[in-house]
């Protein structure tokens, strides 16, 4: 029985829900789970679908929060957020998630994964 795209993206939205509003206030200098999730919403579509082509608004999210990430503790903030979105989610949707900083234009010393150690962040 194949899951349809329509509950995929509504199980995914919720879960970013609840994290966000599950995560505590971000200590000065950090940033929350629900701003990472705000900043990455353009993408949800393409994280889902996958493609070639990255949407604009997508990659001006992913550069957005990039830049806001200026403090190892903000990376690493950042870092938790992803690591428990993406460990809610299939390995297909996972990789479409880690392709997207390359795809961007934006470097970061890790690959989005469920693995990620992110006291290594630095």
């Amino acid at each position: 029985m194949a899951i349809s795209s329509r509950f995929v993206l509504k199980a995914m939205c919720t879960v970013l829900v609840a994290l966000a509003v599950a995560t505590p206030p971000a200590a000065q200098g950090q940033i929350s789970c629900g701003a990472v999730t705000s900043a990455l919403a353009p993408c949800f579509d393409y994280v889902l679908r996958g493609g070639q082509t990255v949407p604009n608004n997508c990659c001006n999210g992913v550069q957005s929060l990039y830049k806001e990430a200026s403090s190892t503790a903000a990376r690493q903030a950042v870092c938790y957020c992803l690591k428990s979105i993406t460990s809610t989610v299939a390995a297909p949707i996972v990789a479409n998630a880690a392709s997207l900083p390359k795809k961007c234009g934006v470097y970061i010393p890790y690959t989005i994964s469920p693995s990620i150690d992110c006291t290594k962040v630095r």
